[in-house]
């Protein structure tokens, strides 16, 4: 009796050790998650605007565009095989002709040996039946079928030469690489692409001109160009014009500048600088609330209390203001600062 009594008071005592336990976890628990911070995903963002306004653009008109290479390939196999030696890797500077890989060839220079030691057997046969048929010894038939296949083999000979030389990649044109697509071990097919080269040693200026400015430009025409990161004026030639614009009547002019000592690089901004004799007043938005690249240049425009992200088409650009040809209207509230937190259709509050 005495030994059931302390076996149930250490049952007890047992449980009540397990109660407290559990009770000092969930409190722990509740402690932790107390002192965790959870963002409030709708808390609004605080944001700075301003409104559109008129600017007088003066008779020195610029236009805003960005850097593109002047050349940007994918460098592809024309073979197939195994990958059995790669010379690059991403950065690297290469020129013209540069042995970038090679292919596993061993079985086309077989294929090469066993036709050039067929060929040469079949030109001593052409030599042989040449000869016999120029004493009527043998039929002229038979000497014509020997020279007919012998030039068959050498044609043979050029196609397993080219194919071992497709074997050997190279680089097309010096430049950087900027993408390795193999490694060394891969089995490729024809086409397969291996790396990408680009050249920067020259780069096009893209700028989106009006419909109403068009007329000033031309091809081969000599063009000013500044960037940020020079102190210097680079000069430029426009090398294409569109001959069809987009959607907001502007046309696309690429202008070709020589990158000297490679302090370019694409993705820059570059203006394009054309002297005028005219004044155009248009609206236009500080530079610095523009989103993303000015090929496709947006803005965030505060709309019953959230950010949306607008697209807009732009034409001149001097210090900070853009001209803005379409897509914003002057009482819209553009976001000048606090993009960075932002998303579309984001819960913002305009800083007063």
């Amino acid at each position: 009796m005495k030994m059931n009594k302390s076996l149930l008071a250490g049952i007890a005592v047992g449980i009540v050790l397990l109660v407290l336990t559990v009770v000092r976890l969930l409190a722990n628990k509740q402690s932790v998650e107390e002192k965790i911070y959870i963002p409030d995903v709708d808390a609004p963002v605080l944001v700075e605007v301003e409104k559109p306004q008129w600017y007088t653009f003066q008779s020195e008109f610029s236009y805003l565009g960005t850097f593109e290479p002047f050349r940007q390939n994918m460098i592809g196999s024309e073979a197939s095989g195994k990958v059995i030696s790669i010379n690059v890797e991403e950065g690297d500077r290469v020129m013209k002709g540069t042995v970038m890989a090679k292919l596993d060839n061993e079985m086309i220079q077989l294929q090469i040996e066993a036709l050039e030691v067929n060929l040469e057997g079949q030109e001593k046969d052409n030599e042989r039946y040449t000869a016999l048929s120029n004493q009527n010894a043998a039929p002229a038939v038979q000497a014509e079928k020997t020279k007919i296949g012998l030039k068959a083999a050498k044609i043979q000979l050029k196609q397993l030469q080219k194919q071992l030389a497709s074997t050997t990649i190279k680089a097309p044109f010096s430049g950087v690489i900027t993408k390795k697509l193999t490694e060394l071990g891969s089995v490729i097919g024809a086409g397969s692409p291996v790396v990408e080269i680009t050249d920067i040693s020259q780069l096009k200026l893209s700028i989106s001109i009006p419909e109403r400015d068009i007329q000033k430009f031309k091809v081969n025409q000599n063009i000013d160009i500044t960037a940020e990161q020079l102190p210097e004026t680079l000069q430029g030639k426009i090398s294409n014009i569109a001959v069809q614009a987009d959607k907001s009547h502007n046309f696309k002019v690429h202008i070709i500048v020589k990158n000297v000592g490679m302090r370019l690089r694409a993705g820059m901004y570059g203006s394009a600088t054309m002297q005028s004799s005219q004044k155009i007043t248009s609206l236009s938005i500080p530079r610095r609330a523009v989103v993303g690249s000015l090929k496709n240049p947006q803005v965030y425009v505060v709309r019953q209390g959230k950010a949306q992200l607008v697209p807009f088409s732009t034409g001149l650009s001097e210090g900070d203001f853009l001209e803005v040809r379409s897509g914003l209207q002057a009482n819209d509230q553009v976001v000048v600062r606090g993009q960075i937190n932002l998303q579309n259709n984001k819960n913002v509050k305009i800083a007063q």
